[in-house]
């Protein structure tokens, strides 16, 4: 386990997120990659959870020693309980998630559709009551990866929308809980925009041209710029090192963090 003490003086460090220790579910690919590489460049020891081997050991050589991957499926609570209480995270970023089966409502099934609640609820939910059941440090922070879907909506993905709205409700309701409780724990989720940088964003965004019957250049156009997991990445950070007035819930688009009411 590594010392949660910082040391802001190192060069290239984040006060407050130096040495210390961050843990990201979802960290092999995406956002999840994205943000494990930003924690990991100011300084933290970052454990990156996720059930791709090759793609973790492939960013451990990235990223050196800064990084340890553990293989595990993130929706497991006995791996939720057994990973807080190993590291004991200042920083923890619920990331983790399923790629939606990308179809209009009537051409679900409820399995299709659940899918998102079975994997991203529930890996949200599970790390979240560990952390205040055996609550992480006073000022620690949770910071959970919604989608800005659970504003507008996501016709061609059956229940993401709803599951990631969801998301933002436990968030909140954790931060409640923490404050209600005198905890100190920091929790808050993040709504990105949908984006083509990633696998899962690309399809989404080829899937909604179709279905407004234009081509992929013209949609991309009209959508703006695109936001980055390195954008991301970044902003996770902002977060974690309370570089924003605490707000339970952010938008992220490529002009950055924009607090929710």
């Amino acid at each position: 386990m590594t010392d949660n003490a910082a040391d802001p003086g190192e060069p290239g460090t984040v006060e407050g997120l130096a040495g210390t220790t961050a843990l990201v579910t979802g960290a092999s690919r995406g956002f999840g990659r994205a943000i494990a590489t930003a924690l990991s460049g100011v300084g933290a020891h970052v454990v990156g959870v996720a059930r791709d081997q090759a793609r973790l050991h492939d960013l451990r050589d990235e990223l050196g020693d800064t990084f340890a991957p553990v293989v595990a499926e993130a929706t497991d609570p006995d791996v939720a309980a057994r990973l807080i209480g190993e590291h004991r995270p200042l920083t923890l970023v619920l990331n983790a998630g399923a790629t939606p089966l990308l179809r209009p409502l009537h051409h679900q099934t409820w399995e299709t559709f659940s899918r998102n609640w079975e994997v991203d609820v529930q890996h949200v939910f599970h790390w979240v009551r560990e952390a205040l059941l055996h609550p992480l440090l006073p000022g620690s922070t949770v910071i959970a990866v919604s989608s800005g879907a659970a504003i507008n909506g996501s016709p061609l993905s059956g229940g993401y929308a709803g599951a990631k709205a969801t998301i933002r409700f436990m968030t909140s309701y954790a931060a409640a809980e923490s404050k209600r409780e005198g905890l100190g724990i920091t929790f808050a989720s993040v709504l990105p925009k949908l984006t083509p940088a990633t696998q899962l964003g690309a399809s989404g965004v080829a899937a909604y041209a179709e279905r407004q019957g234009i081509d992929l250049d013209s949609f991309l156009t009209s959508f703006g710029p695109a936001l980055t997991p390195e954008q991301v990445g970044t902003a996770i950070v902002d977060l974690a090192a309370g570089r924003h007035l605490h707000q339970d819930a952010y938008l992220l688009s490529p002009a950055g963090l924009a607090p929710l009411g």
